[in-house]
């Protein structure tokens, strides 16, 4: 009779998550935020009209381009700041300040984006309005998101991506 095999609990290295699972979640995550967002935006600059549809997934893709870049380089120099001027906070206050700092600022940047992209700079006092009714009607849903982002999600987040 033969004995069964005993794994040394040690030796037994976890299994890696793909990539590709990763960065879906990833995308899944920036178009769930970014097209609520540039939606709503789109929504206060143009209204539903025909071509509604069109103007949003316009907005949502250049956003998302200039986001992505700006978004690493914000999230990289707020860590950073945060972490320099609040050295004996929490985790999970750091977390909040950035959070709120982050929303503050990619939304700004999305707003700035989508109204580029459905007013145009050709009169700017237009432009300027419909950046920032655009950037106050999503701001409370980003601040929200972000908010439960950095309480819940970020940290399950961070360890799917270091498995």
């Amino acid at each position: 009779m033969s004995t069964p095999v005993s794994a040394n609990p040690v030796m037994v290295e976890p299994k890696k998550t793909p990539v590709i699972y990763k960065i879906l979640v990833m995308v899944s995550i920036i178009t769930l935020i970014g097209g609520t967002l540039t939606g709503i935006m789109t929504y206060v600059n143009v209204g539903v009209t025909e071509h509604f549809y069109a103007d949003w997934f316009t907005s949502f893709i250049s956003a998302v381009l200039v986001m992505a870049p700006v978004g690493f380089v914000m999230l990289t120099l707020m860590h950073k700041l945060v972490n320099k001027l609040l050295p004996t906070s929490s985790e999970l206050k750091r977390n909040l300040v950035i959070s709120v700092f982050m929303a503050l600022i990619m939304e700004s940047v999305m707003a700035f984006v989508t109204a580029t992209n459905n007013i145009g700079y050709a009169d700017m006092r237009v432009f300027v309005t419909g950046w920032a009714e655009g950037l106050l009607a999503a701001l409370p849903i980003g601040l929200t998101i972000m908010l439960i982002m950095s309480v819940t999600v970020k940290p399950k987040i961070e360890r799917f991506l270091k498995s």
